[in-house]
């Protein structure tokens, strides 16, 4: 028998067992997309039938006693910044609307290459800029704990699949916070692994010096499982580490008893006070309180130039993804646009092509990210954004010398209603307050449900950091920090999510 809440460590254990099979799963998991994806809208493209035949193949594999890994069977959704043959890679915009890509992303190979079934590839802000999912050219997530609110961004398809029990693991993507903002406002666990553990080849780009594909899942230890399976140096990329790793998975077994005792904890006094959202920050000292009581050692921690992250970050990424976003251009692939009149030049189908297929986010930060590169302002602003860059890298190797991990809010308020920061891009961008430092210095971080907030009774998130390489101890820690929450709430907090109850009920297989 399958059950969809359960966790992927739990379906691998049963399929180890032989108590269930990889098509079982894999039905349960689109079964349950048909079932509620209607409402919540995670997903853009759905390969059942691929989905199935990857299955049948991991059964087989099973009952010959060669599975390929421990997850192989477990059904799992990517987003749709990660290039799929046979199914479409959009990155939630009109201009690669039907795109099929000629070949996987290293992540993708690795998946396959690891037996995980893909159930299809999940709803994204348009080329990864946004904070709520509202911004894809396809319409937008909606958040299962609330469906009139958003489920973060740009992330939120894959957030929000694993949220609702459509999918038990999923990928993400986090260029400013990306995948733990929005595992912060659903409930669920996001990674963003050190810059370069995980392959960006096959990534479409946003901003090249701060993308990093990660883990979207229910628990530490499916994020640590899956982080072992995606993770790992790649010779086609460039920015690739090449070092072992060690296990992700055996450090979160090592941190599931919640024995904290010996590690430094520093609290980040800047990620903090005016227009933090008070349940939010009520739940994150009581949270920090618990590290206490199970031994860690809890410090405040000052990263003054934390405070300049966002300016940096929001000229840094403009101009990455201006020079990244020129390859559409109407010649090579995806949408073309052919303007009126006769004999256009490729200037004006180029035009109005960009017209037609780009978001007004998209073409708000190709614009920004042009004029900080244009000539007599790169010094000015790129060039000072890169120096601030460097300030926060310092501030990180100056914490670190003092403590462990840092923590932090994840985001500084729970999930908003749909529509109502779309017409305000700063407020928008405030969201990604706390976690675009990490992008800016290259560090892992993940962000766990931290309880619910009392104003509202939605998922707030903890975020942990560590230093750059140390992704294991963010398992440790994170799995640690777990255990003492489901001790506190009688069980994950997803089980107390009232959206969408009344189809979880019973829909087991």
């Amino acid at each position: 028998m399958s059950d969809i809440r359960q966790t992927a460590a739990q379906m691998a254990a049963a399929l180890a067992a032989g108590e269930v099979t990889s098509v079982q799963l894999t039905q349960a998991a689109l079964d349950r997309i048909a079932a509620v994806d209607g409402q919540v809208h995670a997903f853009l493209h759905v390969d059942a039938a691929g989905a199935l035949e990857q299955a049948a193949a991991s059964d087989a594999r099973r009952a010959g006693g060669t599975a390929l890994s421990p997850l192989d069977g477990v059904p799992i959704a990517v987003k749709d910044a990660l290039t799929t043959t046979g199914m479409p890679t959009t990155c939630g915009s009109k201009i690669l609307e039907g795109w099929v890509p000629p070949y996987d992303a290293t992540v993708v190979r690795r998946l396959r290459e690891a037996g995980l079934p893909i159930l299809g590839k999940t709803n994204m802000d348009e080329f990864a800029m946004g904070s709520s999912t509202e911004h894809s050219a396809y319409g937008p997530t909606r958040n299962p704990w609330d469906l009139d609110r958003i489920p973060g961004g740009s992330g939120g398809g894959s957030a929000a699949a694993v949220a609702a029990y459509e999918a038990p693991l999923a990928i993400g993507t986090d260029t400013g916070g990306s995948i733990r903002q929005p595992g912060a406002v659903t409930g669920t666990v996001g990674v963003k692994p050190t810059y370069g553990g995980v392959s960006r080849y096959g990534l479409v780009a946003l901003a090249n010096s701060l993308d990093q594909a990660g883990p979207v899942t229910r628990t530490v230890l499916d994020s640590a499982m899956l982080h072992d399976v995606i993770g790992g140096h790649d010779p086609l990329d460039s920015t690739s580490i090449d070092q072992e790793w060690p296990s992700f998975a055996d450090a979160a077994r090592e941190g599931a008893g919640g024995d904290l005792s010996g590690v430094k904890v520093g609290v980040i006094t800047e990620l903090s006070g005016e227009g933090w959202q008070p349940g939010v920050m009520t739940r994150f000292q009581e949270s920090v309180d618990l590290m206490v009581k199970a031994g860690a050692e809890v410090v405040e921690v000052s990263c003054p130039s934390f405070v300049h992250a966002m300016a940096a970050y929001y000229l840094i990424l403009p101009a990455e993804a201006s020079s990244n976003l020129a390859k559409f251009d109407a010649m090579r692939y995806g949408l073309r646009v052919w303007p009126e009149g006769d004999a256009p030049s490729a200037e004006e189908v180029m035009r109005a092509t960009r017209d037609a297929g780009f978001g007004d986010e998209v073409k708000r930060r190709i614009i920004l990210g042009t004029y900080a590169l244009s000539s007599g302002y790169y010094d000015a602003y790129y060039g000072q954004a890169q120096k601030v860059r460097t300030l926060i890298s310092r501030d990180f190797e100056a914490a670190f010398e003092q403590v462990d991990v840092l923590v932090s809010p994840t985001a500084p308020t729970t999930a908003f209603k749909l529509g109502e920061k779309l017409d305000d891009p700063l407020a928008m961008y405030l969201n990604d307050l706390a976690t675009i430092p990490a992008n800016l210095a290259g560090v892992p971080g993940i962000s766990l449900p931290n309880g619910l907030a009392a104003e509202d009774g939605l998922p707030s998130g903890l975020q942990i950091l560590a230093p750059a390489l140390a992704d294991d101890r963010l398992y440790r820690i994170g799995a640690a920090l777990e255990t003492l929450h489901e001790r506190e709430w009688g069980g994950p907090l997803l089980a107390q999510a009232p959206a969408l109850v009344e189809q979880t009920e019973g829909e087991t297989r």
